[in-house]
């Protein structure tokens, strides 16, 4: 089931609130929603950590934590989902996003070669910095929107069926007792 395989790879709690800057939060680490696996708080996880990793912002993982402990959601799954954005993931993401950014501003879009050097970023940052927040922003937010109703609907659906295995088992056994109890009739 993929919930135990999420808890087995998730750090243990007790680690994550020793962290050193996870300590500005004191007492609302030790608040049991941020680490119970729920539909609620594993649905919210997802669309924190979905949203934060569509930002183009350094520190995803601490914007992450962040969120996620004020609006109560699982902490360890939020911080991991903002690892979807890796150096293989970040270009088309970002070029996206900024293509949809300077789409509805109503600007060209640059076409650029991309570069991960310092010098270029500062270079260009100035004429993409609105397109890309704005697309990113569209992007993380229907990202997370549509994470957070595709897990709550998967959630609904592996409960849903659950109960009915229980059901036919239960239905199964009640017909197998009964008819043990039966006395047989001589045909």
């Amino acid at each position: 089931m993929p919930k135990h395989f999420i808890r087995k790879i998730t750090p243990d709690h007790q680690r994550i609130r020793s962290h050193p800057q996870l300590q500005v939060f004191g007492r609302r680490l030790h608040d049991p929603n941020l680490w119970h696996f729920n539909r609620r708080s594993a649905s919210g996880a997802f669309a924190v950590g979905l949203f934060i990793a569509y930002l183009p912002l350094p520190f995803q993982m601490l914007y992450a934590a962040s969120l996620a402990i004020v609006v109560r959601v699982n902490l360890p799954l939020s911080v991991a989902l903002v690892w979807i954005t890796n150096p293989i993931t970040i270009p088309p993401m970002f070029y996206f996003s900024y293509r949809l950014g300077a789409w509805l501003l109503g600007v060209e879009a640059i076409d650029l070669e991309f570069q991960m050097d310092l010098q270029f970023m500062l270079a260009e940052i100035g004429e993409i910095w609105w397109p890309l927040m704005l697309g990113s922003l569209i992007c993380g937010t229907a990202l997370a929107a549509a994470s957070y109703v595709t897990i709550r609907g998967l959630w609904r659906w592996h409960l849903v069926c659950e109960v009915k295995k229980r059901r036919a088992l239960r239905r199964a056994r009640a017909g197998l007792s009964a008819s043990r109890s039966e006395p047989e009739t001589p045909s």
